[in-house]
């Protein structure tokens, strides 16, 4: 399935594909490693190499998305004396331990781009200003440790930590949300570029809740904001590509179903109109690559709500007409010529004359996805069910006491199940 989906995430114009890297998965035993088949990470970014590519690891080793333990295997939970994600020498040297076996296999296999590799980006941590206070001193002490390590480790490509505006240097500070573009509090040093993490294409669902899908429109118009107002030089999907959480992977209550509603949705199809109108969106940025690169940048009011954004050098101009009107459709003068913007738009300017993109006007092909039946279920026969042994004789318990357990102590994450015989 990798081919088809990297192939497809080309089409729609990305020239970087991010993946985390996931330490419950590669490790699920203290000192054995996996990573065989569909774990075969060396695998994976070499097919977006071979497909010209290139790729941003977030190693973490804490990844939160929605996935089980946010990303940490079961059995760090029983080493002694170890408190997660702090100044806390036992989980320090774990983390280290795996974040150093990661790089290492990449540089072993020169996949890092000094070494004419793919890889030209890597992020320590993940989210960690979020809960970083509760940790006391012991949080801010972490933050540098974890930058520190990671620099030591000589990949030659920059590192990142998202949500963490005090990355210290030369560590970039990156932006997660829906809005960056008004949200995020820009690079902490003029020598590190704004890059935003994750632009979340939808939101995951919850068993119980409704299906909240986001408007093609709306992801467009925070794209090019990000770019226009931020200077924004990266733009990572969170996701492109929904999926399927398989088995016990997926966190409390996050359904199977994962970011369905992406650009390629959980199955790998393109998703109508989002993959095309971002497509056209992509295509209307690269054609002004040189402005947005070496341009000067300007900006300045054109009413109320609309402001211009201006990348020039002597030769090449792109300009960004926003409106954040979300009812009316101004017309607004710039550099002589009149431009009508609709409701909550944005419009791309070649040569700061032409309209090359407009994030409200969606040209791309709309369609619907169908489904039929391959296997019909409605025979006893094909249908199979998992029995939880259920212990019935109490002198075969594992443990007896007088209190409740602790259930993942008791289960070791083998099972959701706990059963207790009560006399």
């Amino acid at each position: 399935m990798w081919p088809k989906l990297i192939a497809n995430a080309r089409k729609g114009g990305l020239d970087v594909i991010q993946t985390y890297v996931f330490w419950n998965v590669h490790e699920p035993v203290q000192g054995q490693y996996n990573f065989e088949g569909r774990y075969d990470l060396v695998k994976f970014i070499r097919e977006i190499q071979a497909q010209g590519l290139y790729v941003s690891l977030r190693i973490g080793p804490f990844i939160e998305a929605e996935w089980k333990y946010g990303g940490f295997p079961f059995w760090l939970h029983d080493v002694p004396n170890i408190t997660f994600r702090t100044d806390n020498e036992p989980f320090k040297q774990h983390m280290q331990r795996f974040v150093t076996q990661i790089v290492s296999m990449m540089k072993q296999e020169g996949l890092y781009y000094p070494q004419g590799g793919p890889i030209i980006i890597s992020q320590v941590e993940n989210e960690y200003q979020m809960v970083e206070p509760a940790f006391g001193s012991g949080g801010p002490r972490y933050v540098r440790w974890a930058a520190e390590m990671a620099v030591g480790l000589q990949t030659g490509v920059p590192w990142m930590m998202c949500k963490q505006n005090d990355a210290p240097d030369p560590i970039i500070n990156t932006c997660n949300g829906l809005i960056c573009g008004e949200t995020f509090v820009g690079p902490n040093s003029p020598s590190k570029p704004a890059l935003w993490t994750e632009n979340w294409t939808t939101r995951y669902p919850i068993y119980g809740n409704d299906t909240k899908l986001r408007s093609t429109e709306d992801i467009a118009f925070a794209v090019a904001l990000f770019i226009a107002r931020k200077k924004g030089s990266f733009v990572s999907y969170y996701m492109y590509h929904g999926g399927t959480n398989f088995g016990r992977f997926a966190s409390s209550y996050v359904t199977t179903s994962y970011y369905d509603g992406a650009p390629l949705d959980e199955y790998g199809l393109i998703w109508r109109p989002t993959w095309g109108h971002l497509r056209e969106l992509h295509a209307a940025v690269n054609l002004s690559s040189e402005p947005l690169l070496f341009g000067t940048y300007s900006n300045f009011s054109l009413g109320q709500e609309q402001e211009a954004h201006i990348f020039e050098t002597e030769l090449k101009c792109v300009a960004f007409l926003v409106n954040f009107d979300k009812h009316q459709s101004p017309t607004v003068v710039f550099r002589n010529i009149p431009f009508q913007l609709a409701p909550k738009s944005i419009s791309i300017l070649s040569e700061c004359r032409t309209v090359v993109f407009e994030t409200a006007k969606v040209n791309a092909q709309y369609g619907s996805r169908t489904a039929k039946v391959v296997e019909s279920l409605n025979d006893i026969h094909t249908w199979k069910a998992f029995k939880e042994p259920i212990p019935e004789d109490i002198s075969k318990a594992v443990y007896t006491g007088n209190q409740l357990f602790e259930h993942l102590s008791m289960t070791k994450d083998e099972t959701d199940y706990l059963w207790y015989i009560v006399r």
